[in-house]
């Protein structure tokens, strides 16, 4: 009896006895590792490991702990310093870590396998652009390069039988073609193959970054020096296949491909997503905070006619679309208990003294107009507006202000022609006009 109850006492120890641990070198660049479940939606933490002098840690699994994806967090920034991996809620996941090699599986045949997969997809598919490099048509070694593709798929896809990693080698799954086909035409043929087989619904690749780097792929690599026109074809392409089954997920992947341009400067090709796509997206979704973003980016995209705001100048009232006399004016948005904006406004005032052709309009955010009309009497020269409620005045979301000082410069007709991130860049500019 005693020996049972000792076996009793013992299953549940063994049944929960998985970890997370690795080796992270080296080890003086890194202080903790932070272990995270990864959504669709976001990434919810679950514990952290500290690394002892040699690099090493480990996260002990229990059974809350459920199959999926995770997320390991090592630096910051978070979202540019981490790498996912399959828990599969069976096995411990072991793995070494340079910034130099990246991550390297030591236990845990889910991402032992897919990282194999992908290093012998990747041979395979070196030896197809090497074969189109030398011109060649040679049919019974294209025959041969293909066969290869195929047995090592198959191969793969029977090894991840039963597996979550299955799930991502069937959605890697390469086009192969029947018969010999030339440069055009294998290039044509991949590229409408190459999302065919993701199953976008799936929930446990939309917790990973495969989907986000399938269609990133899809829309920056697919053509070499794509442009505009192709840039928008390639944002089609990749919004019917994900289709409208899951909104959300077709929200998260498009402003993704938004944020790109974005980051870009292509103020075009990320307006053209917003207006084909995502406006409607964050509509349906209700998601009033990329609706937002999206239509303050536009209205202060280079090229777009700057928002209109009331002046009261000399007096009088107007607007800022109603104001003349200037080839070009220099929109600040500033605050009078900003400590930045006080250093920077006398060094702008001074840029601009000799040029007449060049009107600053200053609007000053503010909590109260006190301080505001004091300071506006160092600056004459500039046509002021005061904004009171600071953050919250409504002309902050239009023109999506963040920080002050922001500047924007205008031409004669108020469209804008550069939005410079700083006082050296504001600099810069100013000297051409």
């Amino acid at each position: 009896m005693k020996r049972i109850l000792i076996i009793l006492f013992v299953l549940p120890l063994i049944s929960f006895s998985q970890s997370v641990k690795g080796t992270f070198s080296p080890a003086e660049d890194f202080s903790y590792a932070f272990l995270y479940e990864a959504t669709p939606e976001s990434a919810n933490y679950v514990n952290r490991g500290k690394l002892d002098s040699l690099g090493n840690f480990e996260i002990k699994l229990d059974s809350t702990v459920k199959p999926g994806i995770y997320k390991i967090v090592y630096a910051i920034p978070p979202e540019e310093n981490n790498f996912d991996f399959i828990y599969d809620g069976k096995e411990s996941v072991s793995f070494n870590f340079s910034n130099d090699k990246g991550v390297n599986f030591t236990e845990s045949e889910e991402n032992k396998l897919w990282s194999s997969y992908l290093k012998s997809i990747a041979m395979v598919n070196q030896t197809i652009s090497n074969y189109y490099t030398k011109d060649n048509s040679d049919k019974k070694g294209f025959n041969a390069i293909f066969k290869t593709l195929n047995d090592t798929q198959k191969a793969y896809e029977e090894l991840a039988q039963d597996k979550l990693v299955s799930r991502f080698i069937k959605a890697n799954r390469p086009y192969i073609p029947t018969k010999y086909e030339d440069i055009t035409t294998y290039s044509q043929n991949l590229k409408s193959h190459y999302l065919s087989q993701v199953n976008f619904s799936d929930y446990l690749l939309q917790s990973s970054s495969y989907l986000t780097d399938r269609v990133t792929a899809y829309v920056f690599n697919m053509v070499e020096n794509p442009n505009n026109d192709t840039y928008k074809q390639h944002i089609d392409d990749v919004a019917l296949a994900i289709g409208n089954e899951d909104l959300k997920i077709k929200t998260t992947l498009l402003q993704v491909l938004w944020q790109n341009f974005t980051a870009l400067k292509n103020n075009t090709v990320a307006n053209y997503i917003a207006d084909s796509y995502l406006l409607e997206l964050a509509q349906k979704t209700n998601n009033k905070v990329l609706e937002d973003m999206l239509i303050s980016y536009k209205n202060t995209s280079i090229g777009a006619l700057a928002p209109n705001f009331d002046i009261t100048l000399d007096g009088k009232e107007t607007s800022l679309q109603q104001l003349e006399g200037a080839d070009h004016y220099l929109l600040i948005f500033w605050s009078s208990a900003c400590g930045h904006c006080l250093n920077e406004l006398p060094k702008v005032r001074e840029l601009i003294a000799n040029k007449p052709h060049l009107k600053v309009v200053a609007f000053g955010l503010e909590n109260d107009k006190s301080n505001w009309e004091t300071e506006i009497k160092n600056y004459p020269e500039f046509i002021h507006k005061k904004g009171l409620g600071k953050w919250d005045n409504p002309i902050v979301k239009t023109y999506d202000i963040s920080a002050t000082p922001s500047y924007f410069i205008l031409n004669a007709s108020k469209i804008i022609v550069a939005k410079p991130n700083d006082f050296e860049a504001l600099e810069v500019l100013l000297k051409t006009l």
